[in-house]
């Protein structure tokens, strides 16, 4: 029992099968924080495209809501590789050209599809406002936009261990 507690932390968890336990949990909690943060600047980039794109440029709110969510996406992509997930990735043209594509084919491809078919029943249908309704359908697609992330685009490999 002295043993144990002369134990670091680790040490313990590892003593009791916990390993890594919460550890891991920590991790995930700080990584949904970064991707959480940089999610919220995205937003600010999407919002920004939204707004430039409807109001001075005139786009229909759904083709606005394809180039703003598409806006995003590179900027969120760029910090999550920078930042989110930087212990995870080395960044180089040649590893993150391909990421960026599962990236976009992916949490893109949630976000712009799930953005315009939401923004179409919530502005369309139910006559929203554009922004609200923007702002409802990022906060429905963030959830599976981290998971995504997590388990696939940025998956740990062996060599970033």
């Amino acid at each position: 029992m002295t043993t144990q507690l002369l134990l670091p932390e680790l040490e313990i968890e590892r003593a009791s099968g916990h390993v890594g336990g919460r550890r891991r949990t920590r991790e995930i909690l700080l990584r949904w924080l970064k991707f959480n943060l940089v999610g919220g600047i995205g937003i600010v980039v999407q919002f920004a495209s939204l707004i430039l794109l409807k109001s001075v440029f005139h786009f229909h709110y759904l083709a606005a809501t394809v180039v703003a969510v598409e806006a995003a996406v590179v900027h969120n992509f760029v910090w999550h590789e920078q930042f989110t997930w930087s212990d995870r990735v080395q960044t180089s043209r040649r590893q993150s050209l391909p990421r960026f594509a599962r990236f976009n084919l992916t949490t893109g491809a949630v976000s712009i599809l799930g953005n315009v078919a939401l923004m179409k029943v919530i502005v369309g249908y139910g006559g929203i406002n554009y922004l609200l309704a923007n702002a409802l359908a990022i906060a429905l697609c963030s959830l599976a936009n981290f998971l995504v992330s997590e388990e696939w685009v940025f998956a740990e490999t062996s060599n970033s261990q």
